[in-house]
C-alpha cells in the first residue's frame, strides 16, 4: 500500500532550532544555536517518512515574532504553488514558531483555495533539547494532514497530540507543553497512536470556500489594536489613524466595554472612516452588541481573540469598508 504525500512548508520557529549549548538548553537555544531549513528537519527527524511521503518545501527561516501579511500573503502563494506542483499531495504542512503560530493559521483558514488541508505546526521545545515535542509534533501534523476527516475544517493547528481549530485555538502558556488550547470549545480531536480520533467540526466558514481572493496583492490594509485599562483616556487611537489605520480592534474590558476615554477617541476616528470592532481582553467569550456601541458605530468581534479579529477585519477591508457588510463577515466567518 503507498504512502500519502504531504508537503512540508519550513518557516522557522523552535520546532526547527539546533541549540549549540546542549540538550539541556530549552531558552537559549534562538540566540546560541542555529535553525534548520525544511529539508534538514526531515533529515533530523527521518522517523516521519513512515507516516508519509513527506516533500520538503524551503520557504525561508522567519522568527515567528517578525511574520506578519507580507510574509502570510508570501506563504500562501508558495502554498498555491507548491501543490499545483503536487496535485496528488493529500495535504500541507507549515513548520512555525508558536509565538504567532495562531495567527498564521487563522489567515490560512480564511484565503487559502485549496481542497487540501493545511496543518501548521511547532513546539515548545527545540529539536536539540531533551524530550523535545518537536518530532511527534511534526509526525502527527503529517498524519492530519494526510488524514481524510481533515479535509474542510480550514486551516488546523497540531501539537501535543492535539488538533484544533485555526479560528478558536490561542496559545495559553509561556512555555507550558500544553500551550494551545480552544478556550470555548475545545479541540477537534486527537492524534492518538492508533489512529486521529475526530469528535466534532466548527461551523463557521471556512477555506477554500470564502469570499477573500488576494491574489495580486503584497500587503493587506492596516489595522491596529488597542488594549483596555483602568484609566486609558484612548492616545493611541488618533495615533493609529495618523499611522493609516484602516481599522482598530480594541481589546476591551469583557465582556468587551471600554473606559469613557476610550470610548469619546474611538468615536473621533470612526467618525473619520476608521471602521472599529470591539473585542475582549479576557480571551474566550463572545463579546455582543449594545445600543450605546452601535450609536457608535463600533462592531463587535463575536468570541475571535483581539489578535484574530485583527486579521479578520484586515481582510474585510481589502473588500469593502461598509459596516454593515463586515458586520456580516464577523457573523458569518
Amino acid at each position: 500500500m503507498s504512502k500519502p504525500k504531504v508537503l512540508f512548508i519550513g518557516t522557522g520557529g523552535t520546532i526547527s532550532a539546533l541549540s549549540s549549548i546542549g540538550p539541556f538548553d530549552i531558552m537559549d537555544y534562538a540566540s546560541k544555536g542555529r535553525f534548520m531549513q525544511a529539508d534538514e528537519i526531515l533529515a533530523h527527524w527521518p522517523q516521519v517518512h513512515e507516516k508519509a511521503e513527506v516533500v520538503p518545501i524551503r520557504f525561508r527561516n522567519v522568527a515567528s515574532t517578525a511574520i506578519g501579511p507580507v510574509e502570510w500573503l508570501e506563504l500562501l502563494e508558495l502554498a498555491h504553488k507548491s501543490y499545483a506542483e503536487h496535485p496528488d499531495a493529500a495535504g500541507i504542512v507549515v513548520g512555525h514558531g508558536t509565538a504567532t503560530l495562531e495567527e498564521t493559521a487563522y489567515f490560512l483558514s480564511l484565503t487559502h483555495k485549496l481542497p487540501v488541508p493545511i496543518v501548521v505546526v511547532g513546539a515548545q521545545r527545540p529539536s536539540s533539547g531533551l524530550s523535545t515535542d518537536a518530532g511527534m509534533n511534526l509526525a502527527n501534523a503529517i498524519r492530519v494532514a494526510a488524514d481524510p476527516g481533515a479535509r474542510g475544517l480550514g486551516a488546523l493547528v497540531l501539537l501535543n497530540d492535539e488538533v484544533n481549530a485555526a479560528r478558536e485555538v490561542t496559545k495559553t502558556s509561556t512555555s507550558r507543553m500544553q500551550t494551545f488550547r480552544s478556550p470555548d470549545f475545545g479541540c477537534l480531536g486527537h492524534a492518538d497512536g492508533d489512529t486521529i480520533a475526530w469528535y466534532r467540526k466548527p461551523l463557521r466558514k471556512l477555506a477554500p470556500e470564502t469570499e477573500f481572493d488576494l491574489k495580486g496583492l503584497t500587503d493587506l490594509p492596516r489595522v491596529d489594536v488597542m488594549y483596555s485599562y483602568a484609566g486609558s483616556d484612548g492616545a493611541a487611537a488618533a495615533a493609529y489613524a495618523a499611522a493609516g489605520a484602516k481599522g482598530i480592534v480594541i481589546a476591551g474590558f469583557a465582556p468587551g466595554f471600554m473606559s469613557p476615554g476610550e470610548a469619546d477617541a474611538l468615536a473621533a476616528v470612526a467618525a473619520k472612516g476608521v471602521v472599529v470592532v470591539c473585542a475582549s481582553r479576557a480571551g474566550s467569550g463572545r463579546v455582543f452588541g449594545t445600543e450605546r456601541k452601535r450609536e457608535l458605530g463600533f462592531l463587535d468581534a463575536d468570541n475571535l481573540t483581539v489578535q484574530k479579529a485583527r486579521i479578520l477585519l484586515s481582510l474585510a477591508l481589502t473588500r469593502t469598508s461598509d459596516k454593515a457588510e463586515i458586520a456580516r463577515m464577523f457573523a458569518e466567518y
